[in-house]
């Protein structure tokens, strides 16, 4: 009988999708090399395989039954399945702790909730710590505030963002400190109501922006690190109909890059790290052509050089040149992603590879970065991974 990670219990021999990943293409014309193990002996040398966790959704047809679970190869990029963690309800997007011994779930649902996983480094399984209410309905998106010891999250279908206590020690989630809802301004065209999608620290570590697709509108507020409220300083508008869905920061810390899920562009925004005001510039094309494209995910690389987004319409990943120390994007080209509505992409934690979670095709792909010119090279054949729609390497 197959087996599962129990909430006390070991990863078992349960495979997330049955298959194993497949070897980079990069390398795999190495004479008599079919597996990941035999590519990374023939480079000089196996290299110890690198975690790497996957979101999904628990309640639709098709969708996984907890957080997925796989191994990276650092040398080629291969993913091979090893497990899932059951007990935790529509984690669509994930996030580790700082010190990368905790993992945190949404848990995507009518009433809401975050979901803590501790990740013991004595080669013991993961533990399901327990879950919080965040106060309200689809949370889609949190992040752990620098510090370690703050859980942000953001609820789209009610529009609200809310603040949980991070237990010193255990990683364990302590009750609810704030619950902000997005009352102002009026929700944009087409839209019912605020619809919250992110909300992340800034690099300034004193300001948290929130995403809002339904009101056009990105909020800045400052978290008081000992009560854990949250207090409004500023907030920007877009224009009416833009739908913002999800904002990165360039390495600089002067510049953001917010891409707009509605009208299918991107925007440059300045950012003053004294106020924490966010100034959005013009919008910019994502390269996708005429129709609509639903941009989803905006990722800059360490050295702030590329930009890379992950079009789900279009089924494919622009690449941006970043130009004026951070001030403007240079469109170069999209590339096809492999699989069908890329709706998160990620890089590992070199940046050697980009991962992009397709949800319709429950799939993963996998790209090789450039490291000097930013192109993606795909590598392998798509993972198997049902109603991917978060990847988090580890």
């Amino acid at each position: 009988m197959d087996e599962a990670v129990g909430a006390r219990g070991g990863i078992g021999r349960r495979r997330f999708v049955g298959a194993v990943g497949a070897v980079a293409a990069g390398v795999a014309g190495v004479a008599g090399v079919t597996t990941a193990a035999e590519v990374a002996a023939a480079e000089g040398g196996e290299r110890r395989p690198r975690q790497l966790f996957l979101g999904t959704y628990t309640s639709k047809p098709g969708g996984g039954t907890g957080i997925g679970l796989a191994d990276y190869n650092p040398g080629t990029g291969a993913l091979t399945a090893t497990g899932v963690i059951p007990g935790v309800a529509d984690p669509s997007y994930l996030a580790l702790a700082p010190d990368r011994r905790t993992l945190y779930a949404v848990d995507e649902q009518e009433d809401g909730a975050v979901t803590a996983v501790a990740l013991p480094r004595d080669g013991g399984g993961p533990v399901v710590l327990g879950s919080r209410s965040t106060g309200g309905a689809g949370p889609c998106h949190l992040s752990v505030h620098p510090g370690g010891r703050w859980l942000l999250s953001a609820n789209y279908l009610s529009g609200s963002v809310a603040v949980h206590p991070v237990q010193p020690g255990s990683g364990a989630l302590g009750p609810r400190t704030d619950l902000v809802v997005h009352d102002s301004p009026p929700p944009g065209p087409g839209q019912t109501g605020p619809h919250a999608h992110q909300i992340v620290t800034a690099p300034d570590g004193h300001h948290v922006l929130a995403v809002d697709l339904g009101n056009d509108t990105v909020y800045t507020y400052r978290l008081d690190p000992r009560a854990g409220k949250l207090t409004q300083v500023a907030y920007a508008a877009l224009r009416p109909g833009a739908g913002p869905r999800h904002l990165t920061f360039h390495p600089s810390g002067r510049y953001a890059y917010l891409a707009n899920e509605v009208d299918n562009t991107v925007v440059v925004c300045g950012y003053d790290p004294r106020s924490g005001r966010l100034a959005p510039g013009a919008p910019q094309s994502t390269g996708t052509g005429p129709g609509v494209s639903y941009p989803a995910q905006i990722l800059v690389t360490r050295d702030g050089r590329f930009a890379f987004l992950a079009n789900r319409g279009h089924n494919s990943l622009t690449r941006y040149a970043v130009a004026a120390a951070g001030a403007r994007l240079r469109l170069l080209d999209t590339v096809p992603v492999g699989g069908d509505f890329p709706r998160q992409i990620a890089f590992s934690p070199d940046q050697r590879w980009l991962f992009a979670a397709n949800q319709k095709s429950g799939s993963v792909t996998v790209f090789a970065v450039d490291a000097r010119t930013g192109a993606l090279v795909r590598v392998g054949e798509p993972f198997a991974a049902p109603m991917a729609v978060c990847v988090l390497p580890r």
